[in-house]
């Protein structure tokens, strides 16, 4: 009950949100009203979301694939597309960089111990694993009707970094004993996958467009 409330529940709230937003977007011709008509639907949709005790990250997924597809090409201007992408892109760079810095101050209060650094390196792999299964079986699937792209699975698994969104979920997680463990694990496994995935991943491609 809980997975259909909150999964189940986040998609339809988001797709019944997206669909109202698109109606009214298609209905006005006006960038700032439209522009406004997206920040509330991001804002006001999310806390609404969490007041009906349903996902609000898949709510927002939802919603906002509705409104990049249907509602951004039959919804929009191409004056208001223009405009909505400068807005959004500077959203998203002010949030990462509030984001990062309290990543940053976060650091000097969290005990990372050896035992962390140990149980960071498994989960890394432990990650990637995961990620490799993840992109494996669609992969796969797609295979069976679509030409096969030669090194395609390892590109999606190594170049699938880890950052500012997994540290965010491990600070939001409730003061604790498992917050001190998965906080200091977290940081671990995105500094691997800075550092060792991010730093590697143009060597890996150059490598794999070579192979026949």
């Amino acid at each position: 009950m809980l997975i259909l409330r909150e999964a189940i529940g986040g998609i339809a709230f988001g797709f019944l949100c997206g669909w109202i937003t698109y109606r009214l977007l298609r209905s006005i011709d006006e960038y700032k009203i439209e522009l406004l008509l997206t920040l509330a639907l991001a804002t006001g949709g999310y806390a609404l979301a969490e007041a009906l005790h349903v996902s609000a990250p898949i709510f927002m997924v939802t919603a906002g694939l509705m409104i990049a597809n249907r509602g951004r090409y039959f919804g929009m201007s191409k004056n208001t597309r223009e405009r909505l992408d400068v807005f959004w892109e500077l959203i998203d760079e002010v949030l990462n960089s509030v984001l990062f810095i309290l990543i940053g101050l976060e650091v000097a209060v969290i005990a990372i111990t050896g035992q962390h650094v140990a149980l960071g390196v498994l989960a890394a792999f432990a990650v990637l694993l995961g990620r490799l299964i993840s992109v494996a079986i669609p992969s796969g699937l797609l295979a069976l009707f679509l030409p096969k792209e030669t090194g395609n699975i390892a590109l999606l698994t190594w170049g699938g970094l880890r950052g500012g969104l997994s540290i965010a979920m491990a600070l939001s997680l409730p003061p604790g004993q498992e917050k001190n463990i998965i906080l200091p694990v977290t940081y671990c496994v995105v500094v691997f996958s800075i550092l060792v995935q991010g730093l590697t991943f143009k060597p890996a491609l150059k490598l794999l467009l070579r192979l026949p």
